[in-house]
Order: C-alpha cells, then sequence, then structure tokens
C-alpha cells in the first residue's frame, strides 16, 4: 500500500527522536530522510526504521491528565484527612494551606463574577462623586 505524506512525517518524527537519544548520526538521520520521501510504499518505510525501537504508544488527550489530577487530589485529600500516615505533618499542612487559598480564590473569583467585573470602573459605586 502506498505511503501517505502524514506517514513520512511520522517516519521523519521518529527520526529526529532516534537522534535526540543518541542512536543515529546526522549523517544517518539525513541518509534516512531523503530515504523516507523517496518511498513510495509503506514498507519501505518501515525498513527504514526497522532497527531502531518503536515508540510506546502514547494515550492522547485528557484522560491521563484527569487521571493524574484525580489521583493527586484524592492523595491530598487522604493527607488532609490523617488517614495516611506516611504523610508528613508538614506536609499535611502544606496541604491545607494550598487547599484554603484554592478555596478563597474560587470564593473570590465568584464574588467578582456576581457583583461584576466591567470597564465601567466604579461608576456604579457611585464613588468618587460630589
Amino acid at each position: 500500500m502506498r505511503c501517505s505524506d502524514a506517514e513520512r512525517a511520522e517516519t521523519e518524527s521518529a527520526l529526529h527522536v532516534a537522534v535526540g537519544e543518541g542512536r543515529l548520526t546526522m549523517a544517518e538521520v539525513e541518509d534516512r530522510i531523503a530515504r523516507v520521501y523517496a518511498a513510495r510504499y509503506r514498507h519501505d518505510l518501515a525498513a527504514i526504521t526497522a532497527d531502531l525501537p518503536s515508540a510506546p504508544d502514547a494515550v492522547a488527550g485528557w484522560r491521563p491528565i484527569v487521571s493524574a489530577a484525580g489521583r493527586q487530589v484524592l492523595t491530598d485529600l487522604l493527607a488532609l484527612l490523617g488517614r495516611d500516615r506516611t504523610v508528613s505533618v508538614r506536609r499535611r499542612l502544606t496541604v491545607a494551606l494550598v487547599t484554603l487559598a484554592t478555596v478563597l480564590v474560587a470564593v473570590l473569583l465568584v464574588v467578582l463574577a456576581l457583583h461584576g467585573i466591567g470597564g465601567d470602573g466604579f461608576e456604579h459605586h457611585e464613588l468618587g462623586r460630589e
């Protein structure tokens, strides 16, 4: 099957990663990139990177980020409640202060949003009027 421009770019990217890891020299990568853009079929591209380790499958999207954030929140909650005996008192205090600061900022933002943040200045307060 013929290869697409996207597949060529993906192969070129894998070659750049290999150079960054020290697996290929600049001369080798230049030669291989020339072969990438001369390739017509997928098996030609596969042959160019056959001696390199395959890239791990990356999980795309927000799922890993949300999952990591959820684990951190759970860990911090357990530390705050004192259920995690491996957490020091200093860590509990730090988590408590960060949590308090986050709540205060969130409340401040809600109050400002409800009060109205605008370019009007203080006119609606009648400040500075004589």
